[in-house]
């Protein structure tokens, strides 16, 4: 059943740029097309920029909107670059949304066709506000140029199965189907704060739909409350033009990269075969690997070369018939999506069956491997297929789930609270049952899916769990739950995770590896340099519809001559990747006209990073107090076992940065000595951090800055004048 329809008119892309967005109310069932203005394109750029915007403009600002309210909306929006096969990666879009595990704004970026396909159909964004009645599925028809809101009946409740679904019922025949790219989410999204959504594409040579996921944040629960079953997008058949300034320098730049790509990846991380699941051993290595609970950096008793989660171990269950390396867009020549072809399912509603499962990806792997002290492969296959088709994060899950154990093991609950589960680290088949219990939305799992943040209440008022031993232990921050990476060795990488905007996840400032391996910012006015241009600069692709593994993964082989410093002016290099840094100021000239050097492209995220900061103060968050509640474990050790486990390192920490011998105390004692010096530490760097992005003590940005940046709007001054000090 039609609901709604509306028929638009197209007008050709220039310069990247659609140049109008698409709105729908679900509660009133109606369609619009707005206009995209040139101080959007000017201001904003596109991507997240665009949904912060229409989000600032459109929710109501006489009221904390929270996130299961009518007024909140999911905005989905590409960049200029997107859709483009010359520059690697070009296949993103941001979707952005008030998250119900932070209560501000949450944006995740996602591959897939659905980006490129939007764009194409005519569209640079998409914001749907309200709440259906009923699921419904909204179906965006860029051949015909027309947008439905329709009832289906009897659609398939699992992800991956109404993806295909979908797929099928759009497509005018099999080659059609690579036109289709369809969003769904999946049963859990509908019982837990840990709702994510799929993002598809069609493979021909498989015959298959896979799908990459915006995972962060509950975007899928929100999803879920509006009551969206799916959203599908069919691409026109016409030559797909996004009308480049200046097409001879896009090629000229875009053959340079992928050149250097194809050449380059084979010698370095391996991207093209085994993608992102070479980096467990990596992070073993260098003790950074989260496992327990964060509580340790690696495995306890196995050497790295010898790792169960090995790139080699994956290696062998990644699809190796020529389908098993594919591209999540056209073109893209790091070509990081993988899958496994045949996995025997072990539990739950298809045990028996043989199914794909997208991935691993490292997060993956170490959130549902390695910290819940699971070291079998074919178990985080189970998780990772699971989390998929039920839509659910596999990092919230991974860092959720290994509180519970650690709570187990420490006594807090028990069987009789649990259902009978044995929760203890290393018990994957229970950890698999809880989120089975989440996609059914029954039994412990329900409570489990609730987050960290209102675990640690339940535990505390309910169970009698000690209050700070479970803020110390309680991997989330801001809500948030963490992503996959030991931060109590790294003073920078606590800072990338806790200043961010939305919560502890690497997407704006993965500088773990610069601090422990290479040791290349070693000062606190060197912190804060990074993490105000490695902010900034990760911002830029979430503007521009680009994937950051191309600029980040592999690196041009004149890269390691380069000096740490730069010769004349002797300031530290803050690109990790200078001469790519070079590679995207020139591909955003190509596309957009606008002559720009990479501190251009630094002074637009800039902005659209404060505003978002200032979007976080409007919704009542975002200040120094929201940046400050990190849980211990990711600044030292927290137990006992934790501190002994590193004690030479301690200890020496103890007598040459604190100036205590530690010679005859015990543990105790040092770790309070500890704890004391590196919290304090973290609060030196967020008052240098604070000082260097141009904010007050209290975490605002100051109205001099808002100034210089251009957003100087009478309802953004309104919102920051109250906290200027």
């Amino acid at each position: 059943m039609i609901l709604a329809e509306h028929k638009y008119d197209y007008k050709q892309m220039d310069k990247g740029y659609a140049n109008q967005t698409l709105y729908l109310n679900l509660s009133e069932n109606t369609i619009k097309v707005n206009p995209v203005t040139q101080e959007m394109k000017d201001k904003f750029i596109g991507g997240k920029g665009f949904d912060l915007w229409m989000m600032w403009n459109s929710l109501p600002k006489n009221k904390k909107v929270k996130w299961n309210d009518p007024e909140n909306e999911i905005c989905i929006a590409h960049g200029p670059l997107s859709g483009t096969s010359k520059i690697p990666g070009a296949g993103k879009c941001i979707v952005t949304t008030i998250s119900p595990l932070t209560d501000i704004i949450v944006d995740s970026n996602v591959g897939g066709y659905f980006g490129p396909y939007l764009k194409f159909s005519g569209f640079d964004a998409l914001e749907i506000q309200g709440k259906a009645k009923e699921d419904i599925v909204i179906y965006i028809d860029g051949e015909n140029k027309v947008v439905r809101i329709e009832q289906l009946d009897d659609l398939p409740q699992y992800a991956h199965e109404l993806t295909q679904f979908l797929t099928e019922k759009y497509a005018r025949d099999d080659f059609d189907k690579s036109r289709v790219s369809v969003i769904t989410a999946g049963p859990a999204a509908k019982n837990t704060n840990w709702g994510m959504l799929n993002f598809s594409w069609y493979n021909k040579l498989r015959k298959y739909s896979s799908y990459k996921q915006a995972g962060r944040g509950g975007i899928g629960t929100v999803f879920a409350d509006k009551k969206i079953a799916a959203i599908v997008c069919h691409s026109t058949n016409k030559k797909r033009n996004i009308h480049p300034y200046d097409s001879k320098l896009l090629k000229k730049i875009g053959k340079a990269h992928n050149i250097e790509i194809v050449h380059s990846d084979k010698l370095q991380n391996e991207m093209r075969t085994v993608g992102s699941a070479h980096l467990p051993e990596i992070m073993n290595e260098y003790d950074l690997l989260p496992v327990e609970n964060f509580k340790f950096g690696k495995h306890k008793s196995i050497e790295t070369e010898k790792l169960p989660l090995h790139r080699d171990v994956w290696r062998k269950f990644l699809a190796n018939d020529g389908t098993g390396t594919d591209y999540c867009w056209v073109g893209c020549s790091l070509a990081c999506s993988h899958y496994v072809k045949k996995y025997r399912v072990k539990t739950g509603p298809f045990k028996g069956q043989l199914v794909i499962v997208d991935g691993p990806e490292y997060e993956t792997i170490a959130g549902c491997g390695s910290n819940w002290g699971v070291w079998d492969p074919e178990w985080v296959l189970e998780a990772n297929f699971y989390c998929d088709t039920y839509g659910i994060d596999t990092i919230s899950v991974g860092t959720g789930i290994a509180f519970v154990m650690e709570c187990y093991e420490a006594g807090i609950i028990n069987k009789e609270i649990t259902g009978g589960l044995d929760l203890s680290f290393g018990n994957a088949k229970n950890a698999l049952e809880l989120v089975h219990q989440m996609a059914r939305g029954e039994g412990f799992g329900t409570t489990v899916g609730l987050g960290i943040r209102k675990m640690k209440k339940v535990f505390a008022d309910k169970f009698g769990g000690d209050p700070q031993f479970l803020q110390d232990i309680g991997m989330e921050h801001k809500g948030l739950e963490f992503s996959e990476y030991v931060t109590k060795e790294s003073l920078t990488q606590q800072g990338g995770y806790g200043f961010t905007l939305k919560g502890p996840q690497h997407d704006e400032a993965w500088l773990i590896f610069e601090d422990v391996a290479n040791h290349s910012i070693p000062s606190f006015e060197d912190k804060a340099a990074a993490l105000c241009w490695f902010p900034f600069w990760r911002t830029w692709f979430g503007l521009n519809g680009l994937c950051k593994l191309p600029w980040n993964d592999v690196k041009p082989l004149e890269n390691k001559t380069l000096p740490v410093h730069h010769p004349e002016t002797g300031e530290l290099y803050k690109a990790k990747v200078p001469k790519h840094v070079d590679f995207y100021s020139h591909y955003f000239t190509a596309v957009t006209g606008r002559k720009s050097e990479p501190a251009d492209l630094i002074r637009d995220s800039e902005r659209v990073y404060n505003f978002q900061r200032i979007f976080c103060i409007r919704l009542g968050k975002g200040l120094r107090e929201n940046d400050s509640n990190f849980p211990y474990r990711g600044i030292g050790p927290v137990t006992i076992e934790e501190y002994e486990s590193r004690a030479d390192r301690y200890d020496t920490e103890l007598a040459e940065k604190i100036g205590i011998d530690p010679t005859g105390k015990d543990t105790q004692d040092k770790l309070k000595l500890v704890r004391q010096y590196r919290e304090d530490r973290y609060s030196k760097l967020q008052d240098a951090v604070y000082l260097k992005r141009g904010w007050n003590k209290n975490g605002c940005p100051k109205i001099e800055k808002v100034k210089d940046l251009d957003i100087d709007y009478d309802d953004v001054l309104e919102v920051i004048k109250k906290h200027q000090i």
